[in-house]
């Protein structure tokens, strides 16, 4: 049985020969799709990849190898870095310490966030040497205040003025326990980085040079609230001050 189309039943039934050129005329959208199909070489187009010189395909494949490496290494660095203490994170510790520190810092926790469970206030003072060859120390001036004057009451604070100045502390307290010894170039660079917050805070306000600088920190636990929703106020007796040593500021800034 012949088989017939469209055109047959017009015709009686008839079977009816088409051309090609009859089915699709010049500027119909099947000669345009036609034409278009023939030109990409049928569904998919070449591989753009393999029209690369081999040495530059080589490089290419080579550098995107080098790229998957270096990210599943990051993500495997840093999921040791947040996760709890275990064998692995011990074991490789430094390692994982050299790749994080200091642009890939976690402040988190993967399994449990600790909340804070003190405040510190961070206030400095600075000497400076006057016309007469004397040396003037400043009052102290609260960087934690200007911070929480500037978070409160604003509905989009600065992530500068909620952390910077709370994270270099802990930072420094992280890598120099009780004693204000810098024994790692790690120490050297949390105390550099405290010291210049506080320069850099204080000069916006005081202009001129700088000596030294000095750091006072009273540390005071975070009020618990009474059955009546009333915060009991905190203890003169449990607030601990801690005074840094002078640190000398470079001539030639910070």
């Amino acid at each position: 049985m012949t088989p017939t189309g469209p055109g047959d039943v017009l015709n009686g039934g008839e079977p009816v020969s088409v051309k090609a050129s009859d089915a699709f005329p010049p500027g119909s959208p099947g000669t345009v799709r036609r034409a278009v199909t023939g030109q990409q070489g049928g569904a998919h187009g070449p591989d753009e990849l393999s029209r690369l010189p081999l040495p530059l395909r080589a490089a290419t494949k080579g550098a995107a190898v080098l790229l998957v490496c270096v990210s599943l290494l990051h993500m495997f660095f840093l999921f040791l870095h947040v996760a709890p203490p275990n064998q692995i994170s011990q074991r490789y510790a430094r390692q994982v310490q050299s790749w994080v520190y200091p642009l890939f810092e976690q402040n988190w926790r993967l399994f449990a966030p600790e909340p804070e469970s003190s405040v510190p206030q961070v206030s400095a003072r600075t000497v400076r040497t006057t016309a007469d060859g004397s040396q003037r120390i400043s009052g102290w001036f609260d960087l934690t205040a200007v911070d929480d004057a500037e978070v409160r009451h604003n509905p989009f604070p600065s992530h500068t003025n909620q952390n910077m100045l709370r994270r270099a502390w802990t930072g420094y307290l992280e890598s120099h326990g009780n004693s204000d010894e810098s024994y790692s170039d790690r120490a050297v660079m949390w105390q550099e980085y405290l010291r210049n917050i506080a320069v850099d805070r204080i000069t916006a306000t005081r202009p001129g040079a700088v000596d030294g600088v000095q750091l006072r920190v009273l540390t005071r636990p975070v009020a618990a609230f009474d059955a009546t929703g009333q915060r009991r106020p905190v203890s003169p007796s449990v607030v601990d001050t801690r005074n840094l040593p002078w640190w000398k500021v470079p001539a030639h800034g910070h």
